[in-house]
């Protein structure tokens, strides 16, 4: 029999986060355990732990979960934290460099982290600019394995409504068409697809830092399987 891979998932309220949930359930290759500030809704049939505690926490909490795996869904918007620029920095930067060292300091062999197309710690941009950044600190870190994933606009059904990417939603197919060549690591991606590449990239033994961009992503996922024991 196979062995199960354990995910320690943080960010497990997030589209990311629920779509990897999702996928999980059914399937005999991957366990997830959640760690999260609050009880989460899961769905139907899920079998999976939850491990609820205050950030602060959350490192004894990664270390409870067992895993072979750190999952990193994390993320805010500026809307969200009311433009303040700090509050946004200490959720996608700070709280992501602490779980990843969490991970590393009892022994997880492999973070995977949720970043974005763009990421660049020169970026004039603030939201691209925290996300180099951090990838940068997470280099850093020492990790046996860590994979960056690096997604366009993505695609499924949010909690919160957040209109400009309702509309990016909209337009995406046409967009998406007219993105060749360098450009294609912008078109958009389903969020499904996304966690059907984590899974893929749990298979991975090689150590090192590895980033994949839209046309890696899709060739990650094709390599997540069904499942079946």
């Amino acid at each position: 029999m196979s062995k199960v891979t354990r995910i320690a998932l943080v960010g497990a309220s997030g589209l990311i986060g629920s779509a990897l949930i999702r996928l999980a359930v059914g399937r005999s290759d991957i366990r997830v355990i959640a760690v999260a500030r609050r009880e989460i809704a899961l769905p139907k049939g899920a079998r999976m732990e939850v491990l609820v505690a205050d950030p602060a926490n959350w490192a004894d909490a990664i270390a409870a979960a067992n895993a072979d795996v750190l999952v990193c869904a994390l993320g805010t918007t500026i809307r969200k934290v009311g433009g303040d620029e700090a509050a946004f920095k200490a959720v996608d930067h700070d709280l992501v460099l602490a779980c990843a060292s969490a991970a590393r300091d009892c022994g997880i062999r492999q973070v995977i982290v949720i970043s974005s197309v763009g990421a660049d710690a020169s970026s004039k941009n603030f939201y691209l600019r925290v996300k180099g950044e951090v990838e940068q600190a997470l280099g850093r870190l020492r990790l046996g394995r860590l994979d960056v994933i690096r997604p366009g606009l993505l695609r499924g059904a949010r909690r919160e409504l957040r209109p400009a990417e309702g509309l990016g939603m909209l337009l995406s197919p046409l967009a998406d068409l007219l993105m060749q060549g360098k450009w294609r690591k912008y078109r958009s991606v389903r969020d499904e697809t996304i966690a059907r590449a984590i899974v893929g990239l749990t298979r991975e033994k090689a150590a090192g830092r590895f980033v994949y961009e839209h046309d890696a992503i899709l060739r990650a996922a094709r390599r997540a399987g069904d499942g079946a024991a």
